[in-house]
């Protein structure tokens, strides 16, 4: 197995509903396990029986990863600028329709996507779950 780095996140009962909207946002491979789809005795807490115990998102470049949080977990806000997800693309024009998608989706925009002092395009939304997207695209030919 090669190494690797992927993201993880702890949703607060809704991981299903994120990684399909990720995944129709983004496209990729998604894999959803339910704890209701493995025996798993012995566990600190009754999951519900669409809790999602491991959710896999492959995309080009990069795996999302996460879960349903512990019931005791799942009132921790997710909403920080303290993290996000960069997320590289070839174009501004791609840059732009993923942040259209998370738009659409009941997101909203928290720094527009333009040109950064440091060359790159950049920009970042916040998703319906309260997830900070960043984009970002060295792409010099597009405007």
């Amino acid at each position: 197995m090669a190494t690797s780095l992927a993201t993880y996140i702890a949703f607060p009962g809704n991981a299903r509903e994120a990684f399909t909207h990720y995944r129709d946002v983004f496209g990729g491979d998604l894999q959803i396990t339910g704890y209701g789809d493995v025996p798993m005795p012995d566990m600190p807490f009754e999951p519900g029986p669409d809790d999602v115990a491991h959710a896999v998102l492959t995309l080009p470049g990069g795996v999302i990863a996460g879960a349903d949080a512990m019931p005791s977990e799942r009132d921790k806000p997710l909403r920080d600028t303290g993290y996000s997800f960069l997320y590289e693309v070839e174009t501004v024009e791609e840059a732009q329709r993923i942040v259209d998608a998370l738009v659409a989706g009941g997101g909203e925009v928290g720094m527009p996507l333009e040109r950064a002092p440091w060359g790159a395009w950049y920009g970042n939304v916040f998703d319906r779950f309260d997830v900070m997207w960043a984009l970002s695209t060295s792409d010099a030919e597009s405007a």
